[in-house]
């Protein structure tokens, strides 16, 4: 066995302890020390943690950041997300590979430079953007890929480009109450200390605050559920892993507002009984991490985290950072867990639900970054926090992006209307707003009168505008495409309906459109809302088909009047399922 894969491997091994749920995180550490995982470095690991090769080659594989084949000292990644698509991402990845003199996504036999697509960089509001080395770069524009280019050739390191080019503005548009809060550090722990445990949940109740991430769940009752399961043991994580295209509020939040993540899940933990926490961040914003961990070590520093906190005698609570590697899916709570504990990240089967048995097993709370903040300041404030005039109790931080003059993000309370959103950012001759993603609600220009709201027009935070001028057949190719990649492959309904269905738009694109490729899109939708295993692939279909119920004629007029022609060979697409079926029962 090669001596430094082994090395490296030990390495691993020890900084966490040799226990095989951390199997992802050692296989990223050894991806950021040998810039690939080498078929030594997984049988070391392998042999060292008693598990089979080929479990660890399943997650390398999963994982879209995690690698066998060497990358380059230099490894970028333009963002492919509909919000870079439309600032040129595509053509700015093109001229750095044409001035490099390489092809997109082929390594470079010389390791000097790898340059490739990724489904978002969670940078939505300031593309194009780039991931150089996990570091973010935002603005690429022209020029700035030419100057980029120079400074690879001249095989400048990354610590010497220009710091600048480093410094992302988080700078909110509007402000509510959670982006103008003043709360000193500590100041929801404090309280929740004061007023204890069932003091906590009838705060949270009263203010009507449900979960942030879309579900909309009552966070009062998720805490009151967990800290009444059975077990001595309970956890507290923070789904920062945002990967919904359009969506960078998380990134924005854990710049500005750890004090309130932090406070949020330390009351939590206080709250429903726990002594740990995490944060599970997403691979994308690596760049976060060490200003994160900094901040935790202040807290510790000053007894606001760790053991005997704020010299309370058993008051114990502590958070730590699991990175993830690049898995849209893995920002469904239950896939989140399975992530967290070295397992591809696969929806689990519900219920049982994470509250009652979720990370080791154990009762777990899951909530969003923006919903610990929320809660932080409920628990500092009370529920008067998030009191307005508005139709529901909450407000709601959106991710603006897409054709307007003021990109970014706002804040805004339930029950506001579409429009009225439209207008503060400046957007003009609208002609579509995509609200909660891809998956989410297409909502046409004669439909923005709606109100946001959780029973209604809800979302996550992505909030897309579309002007006159937009193809929204290309929108809704993007979307497929994006659905087709972050598919887990764990179901065949998902697996296979997605590349399916891409089949058949890219069919339609090319002018070579049936009338009855609309009746195979909905059959394919059907099967896969009845079938697939989780949300991604029940939505997958989502764009396409509503593309064509609200703008027509983006579809129509790519039609041939011709005889019906298959988008895809039925045969071969059965074929290769069975290959599919058979290697992974070969493999487990």
């Amino acid at each position: 066995m090669n001596h430094d894969a082994s090395r490296v491997v030990q390495d691993q091994l020890r900084a966490y302890d040799r226990d095989p749920r951390m199997v992802l995180q050692m296989l990223r550490g050894i991806q950021l020390t040998r810039n690939h995982i080498s078929k030594s470095n997984i049988d070391a690991l392998a042999d060292s943690l008693n598990v089979p090769g080929t479990k660890i080659k399943a997650l390398i594989d999963f994982y879209s950041f995690l690698h066998v084949q060497p990358r380059g000292v230099y490894d970028i990644y333009f963002s492919d997300s509909i919000t870079d698509h439309m600032l040129g991402s595509r053509e700015r990845a093109q001229q750095l590979c044409d001035e490099l003199g390489i092809e997109l996504g082929v390594p470079v036999p010389d390791g000097l430079v790898t340059v490739d697509l990724t489904s978002c960089t969670g940078l939505c509001e300031r593309g194009p953007a780039i991931l150089v080395n996990g570091i973010a770069i935002d603005r690429v524009d022209e020029e700035r890929v030419s100057e980029i280019a120079t400074l690879i050739k001249n095989d400048v390191p990354l610590e010497e480009w220009p710091l600048e080019w480093f410094v992302i503005n988080d700078a909110p548009r509007r402000k509510g109450p959670l982006l103008s809060s003043k709360l000193p550090v500590g100041a929801a722990l404090e309280r929740a200390l004061e007023i204890g445990p069932d003091g906590v949940i009838a705060a949270l109740k009263a203010s009507g605050l449900r979960g942030c991430g879309g579900a909309g769940f009552p966070t009062w009752k998720k805490w009151d559920i967990c800290r009444k399961a059975g077990g001595d043991q309970r956890y507290v994580i923070c789904n920062a892993d945002e990967g919904e295209p359009g969506t960078f509020k998380d990134r924005a939040l854990l710049n500005g507002f750890i004090r309130m993540i932090v406070d949020g899940m330390t009351a939590c933990g206080l709250t429903i009984g726990a002594g740990q926490g995490y944060i599970y961040l997403r691979h994308e914003y690596e760049f976060l991490r060490p200003r994160i961990e900094r901040r935790l070590q202040r807290r510790r520093d000053v007894n606001l985290l760790g053991r005997n906190i704020m010299g309370r005698h058993g008051i114990n609570f502590d958070i730590d950072i699991i990175m993830g590697a690049g898995s849209y899916v893995c920002g469904e709570e239950s896939a989140l867990i399975e992530s967290m504990e070295g397992k591809r990240g696969i929806p689990r089967i519900r219920p049982p639900f994470p509250v009652t048995h979720g990370y080791r097993g154990r009762p777990t709370v899951v909530n969003n970054v923006e919903t610990f903040c929320y809660a932080a300041g409920i628990v500092a404030q009370g529920p008067s926090f998030v009191a307005h005039e508005g139709s529901e109790p909450c407000w709601k931080l959106l991710s603006i992006s897409g054709d307007c003059k003021w990109p970014g993000l706002y804040e805004v309370p339930l029950g506001t209307a579409i429009r009225d959103i439209v207008d503060m950012c400046g957007a003009e001759d609208v002609q579509a707003v995509q609200v909660g993603g891809p998956g989410g609600q297409l909502i046409s220009a004669d439909e923005l009168d709606r109100n946001l709201s959780f029973d209604g027009c809800n979302t996550a935070g992505s909030f897309i505008i579309f002007n006159r001028s937009r193809d929204m057949l290309d929108v809704a190719l993007n979307f497929t495409k994006f659905f087709m990649h972050e598919s887990c492959g764990f179901c065949t309904p998902c697996r296979v309906g997605t590349k399916l269905m891409m089949q058949v738009a890219n069919k339609i694109a090319g002018g070579h459109g049936a009338r009855l490729d609309i009746e195979q899109m909905e059959r394919l939708h059907h099967l896969m809302t009845q079938a697939s295993h989780c949300g991604l692939g029940q939505s997958a279909a989502v764009p396409l088909l509503t593309t064509y119920q609200k703008f027509p004629e983006s579809i129509n007029r790519r039609m041939e009047d011709v005889e019906y022609q298959p988008a895809f060979d039925v045969d071969a697409a059965i074929e290769r399922s069975r290959q599919i079926v058979a290697e992974e029962v070969f493999s487990s």
